[in-house]
């Protein structure tokens, strides 16, 4: 006993459930129509909609692809501007407590000021918030540490 002697529709094992539903389709044509010419024309005209509902999936997938590389962006830009406002917040932070402690101390320990207050204060500042660290930043640092810290040895005068 053949298929086309057959009058029961045999059942279709796929995993993919469109291309199950076409030949079941197909398969019922055929066996409506009578025969296999009948069936060979129910696949050509089954194609086309195959066809189309292939090329709506391939949009939907590619417009799920975009959304996710639009929400991968966005996010990344809010970590990237939480990141630099709060080197932002740090940098002013950091500048307002070295120039108070340089004021603080200028009177007895004029050294230290020039420290915290100079070369070194912009070029922490360059790091923190600019992200960038230049060598003749690093240059003038040391030259004003070695600055500093050379007229510290030298004896201070009674006050």
């Amino acid at each position: 006993m053949n298929v086309e002697d057959s009058s029961a529709i045999p059942t279709v094992p796929s995993d993919d459930p469109l291309v199950s539903a076409g030949l079941e389709i197909a398969m019922k044509w055929g066996a409506a129509l009578g025969g296999p010419e009948q069936l060979k024309v129910a696949f050509e005209a089954l194609e086309p909609q195959l066809k189309r509902e292939h090329q709506i999936r391939l949009k939907q997938l590619d417009a799920q692809r975009q959304a996710a590389e639009r929400r991968a962006r966005a996010e990344r830009e809010v970590r990237q501007h939480r990141f630099r406002m709060t080197s932002l917040i740090v940098g002013a932070v950091m500048s307002i407590a070295m120039l108070g402690a340089g004021v603080y101390v200028a009177k007895d320990v004029w050294w230290l000021a020039m420290l915290l207050c100079g070369p070194s204060l912009i070029a922490i500042l360059k790091i923190v918030v600019l992200r960038r660290s230049d060598p003749s930043d690093m240059t003038a640092v040391a030259a004003a540490a070695r600055g500093a810290t050379n007229a510290a040895s030298q004896v201070q005068p009674p006050i």
